[in-house]
């Protein structure tokens, strides 16, 4: 695989020699740039390609890479400060304006730069995922017959049924909808089961792109503690009498950012809440593929305990392999599958029928499992690295709880700790770190932070971050959290 920093060094170079060439002028080739610069003909070819894009060369095949004209003066920018004003007024009359605030999402999808270790993930690095099995399904997929034809807007059947099965209980192939990711999952089910100006109720902490969903749809997001045993049932039922909320999204399971796995009874407890408040419980159910070896038999999906169409289920095959293989699912029974529906095709129409053919032979293949196991495995490992580096280097940062499952750790500072000096004195030492604050929709009862181990290249820049971080957090984090 090329290094980042390869392609932008050789690009940098090139980019430097382009004042040799008149315009039109050829290049050298591929062959004789590999050779000059000792690089591979992957790093050549995307060196080049960020010429191109950058209008500096155009490429000929057949011919070669030659210099390109130089672009014309950019045209000056008109004035767009009129729209502060649009923006403002639009929501001026709507009951809860619909803000859209992605910082707490932006921060685990933002590249970090060279040199910085990546502890605010939301994926698993490229040497976890299943590279090799992704490329050879997705070449058997463009050959399937069809592949590149429109696809059922529900999704293809044998990905459905597939959906289906793993979620299990009473869900059928006919209840489930392909979806672009989890996310997209998320959106469509918050926007088709709360109106604007509807209040729902969340786990707190809770993931910050259902906040962002939330707030963006127009709804008012109810935070309801969770504790080492998931979302408090106690909680739960006077927000609902409280609010009347018709909606609670949780994840049961491995609960992001906290890792809690919602307790055996409460589950029954939980979905007799629901459905006495006449509500729907979204399950975002992102984390199963992602148990660590030790996490012990599974509980089966909330959606396989409902027999009363409570429950509509999110899950994704994202999170296990790919930030870019985003092919997802929603499962629910009833009439509300009808408005599912109609929300996911308003906003998407369907989900490619090649990425959901390569999922398809993906999931079918015998490196399927084998992938899962390996992931179990190393993320157990980094687990216990990343846990035990900082009992050891940092003792004034609690852990209120050893996750079973997932890729992070939720981390609590000392009391009266500057969350966000913490986090810049991190990035200063080299370490991104994920702030705790946009895990709450209202005050944060403490300062945290999440710690990913998933995004790293192994437990050896586990070790080093930690290490870093007890250098630049000396005075920020105390001894008695």
């Amino acid at each position: 695989m090329y290094e980042r920093s390869s392609v932008a060094e050789l690009a940098e170079s090139l980019r430097s020699e382009l004042v040799r060439y008149s315009v039109g002028g050829k290049l050298p080739s591929s062959r004789a740039l590999v050779e000059r610069f000792r690089v591979s003909p992957v790093t050549v070819s995307r060196a080049l390609a960020q010429l191109a894009a950058e209008g500096l060369v155009v490429t000929r095949p057949g011919a070669g890479v030659f210099r390109a004209r130089p672009r014309t003066a950019t045209p000056a920018s008109g004035d767009t400060s009129w729209q502060e004003v649009a923006l403002s007024a639009e929501g001026a009359g709507e009951v809860i304006p619909r803000s859209v605030d992605a910082t707490g999402v932006l921060s685990s999808l933002a590249a970090p730069p060279d040199g910085v270790i990546e502890l605010n993930s939301g994926y698993l690095h490229p040497s976890l995922q299943p590279e090799r099995a992704m490329a050879a399904a997705l070449a058997r997929a463009g050959r399937r017959p069809g592949a590149w034809g429109r696809p059922p807007v529900e999704g293809l059947p044998e990905l459905r049924d597939w959906f289906a099965r793993e979620i299990g209980g009473a869900v059928a192939a006919s209840d489930v909808l392909v979806t672009a990711g989890g996310q997209s999952a998320l959106n469509t089910a918050v926007r088709a089961l709360a109106p604007p100006g509807a209040p729902i109720l969340v786990e707190s902490p809770t993931y910050p792109g259902l906040l962002a969903i939330a707030r963006a749809s127009g709804c008012r997001p109810v935070p309801v503690p969770v504790d080492a045993e998931g979302v408090r049932p106690e909680l739960l039922a006077a927000a609902f009498e409280a609010t009347g909320a018709r909606v609670l999204v949780c994840q049961p399971l491995f609960q992001n950012p906290t890792g809690a796995v919602l307790a055996p009874g409460r589950r029954a407890e939980v979905l007799r809440i629901a459905r006495a408040a006449g509500a729907f419980v979204i399950e975002d159910d992102y984390a199963r593929a992602l148990a660590h070896e030790d996490a012990g038999p599974l509980p089966v999906t909330l959606a396989a305990e409902d027999a009363d169409g409570v429950v509509v289920h999110v899950r994704s095959l994202t999170k296990a392999t790919s930030p870019s293989l985003r092919v997802g699912a929603l499962a629910a029974r009833g009439p509300v599958v009808d408005r599912l529906r109609a929300i996911q095709v308003v906003d998407s129409f369907f989900v490619p029928r090649p990425l959901q053919e390569a999922a398809l032979e993906l999931v079918g293949a015998p490196a399927w499992p084998r992938h899962l196991r390996a992931v179990s495995a190393e993320l157990r490992h980094r687990r216990e690295v990343l846990a035990g580096a900082l009992r050891r280097e940092l003792p004034g940062l609690a852990l209120p709880h050893l996750p079973s499952g997932g890729y992070q750790l939720w981390v609590r500072a000392a009391e009266g700790s500057d969350e966000a000096a913490l986090v810049a004195a991190a990035l200063r030492a080299g370490v991104a770190v994920a702030p705790g604050r946009p895990y709450f929709c209202a005050e944060p009862p403490g300062a945290y932070v999440r710690l990913s181990f998933a995004g790293v290249s192994g437990p050896g820049e586990l070790v080093e971050a930690v290490r870093r971080l007890r250098t630049a957090l000396p005075g920020a984090v105390g001894q008695d959290a």
